[in-house]
């Protein structure tokens, strides 16, 4: 796996802290900082999500993957899956995050809570590598809820 992140505003000083990424799958990623109005030179424009957010947002994307997946290969009829991560971070440098919680809503025909459940932990403990590394700095909660389709 690779992607390749550029600053873009070597030539522009107008784009702050904006930032583009290229993955190896081909497709692009923008980035931005937040304004500093302290020192408007160091912050970005507002245009993007910050890195940080961008981590945050590939973990969902992961286990949100991993839990459909589970699901589906259990013959299981989900019909769609949300997770909504919220996350605290370190007050000091590096601002590393300390809590995260993971909340599903899972959308389905007659989904069993335990094979819900079980989908969630397997990802958490085992399949999805972004939130097993999360783990290192960060307590991971998570909690469900059912929608019947």
């Amino acid at each position: 796996m690779e992607c390749t992140v550029s600053w873009t505003g070597g030539l522009n000083t107008r784009s702050g802290m904006g930032f583009v990424a290229e993955t190896g799958s081909g497709h692009t990623l923008m980035m931005d900082g937040a304004p500093d109005e302290a020192k408007p030179e160091n912050g970005g424009m507002n245009l993007a999500p910050r890195p940080l957010e961008t981590v945050l947002v590939g973990t969902g994307g992961c286990t949100a993957y991993d839990v459909v997946l589970i699901l589906k290969r259990g013959r299981h009829a989900v019909q769609g899956c949300t997770v909504k991560l919220t996350a605290e971070r370190a007050d000091t440098d590096p601002k590393v995050f300390t809590k995260i919680h993971m909340h599903f809503t899972v959308t389905g025909k007659a989904l069993p809570a335990t094979a819900v459940e079980r989908a969630i932990a397997m990802s958490h403990d085992k399949y999805c590598s972004a939130s097993i590394m999360l783990a290192k700095t960060a307590d991971i909660t998570t909690s469900f809820e059912l929608v019947e389709a």
